[in-house]
């Protein structure tokens, strides 16, 4: 019998994150918010340069999570995971959104 990871608070890979947004199009409580850019990115013997997204915000309000792991599920990037911490209690509401650097560092 497998053991599933236990769900404490979801992190953030920064670095495995493309900026897809389908992890926020697919939440139910559209508690996730991600802003992005895109740049364009010339490679060596290629014709023309490419675009590509670049995260520059990404933040889940877990005033407003559910906790069902939908974003983890449909990640193709991996780039969001349970952390077995909890970290969640607040004296302020506003103290509930995670920003990139408090999701990256559970």
């Amino acid at each position: 019998m497998t053991t599933s990871p236990r769900r404490g608070v979801l992190r953030l890979i920064p670095s495995a994150c493309t900026s897809c947004m389908i992890c926020a199009q697919e939440c139910p409580a559209w508690c996730i918010t991600i802003d992005a850019h895109t740049e364009q990115v010339s490679e060596p013997g290629a014709r023309r340069p490419r675009s590509v997204s670049v995260l520059d915000a990404f933040s889940i309000d877990f005033g407003l999570c559910m906790y069902c792991g939908i974003c983890v599920d449909v990640c193709p990037f991996d780039a969001l995971e349970w952390s077995p911490e909890d970290d969640h209690a607040a004296e302020r509401r506003d103290a509930l959104v995670h920003d990139v650097d408090r999701l990256a560092a559970h």
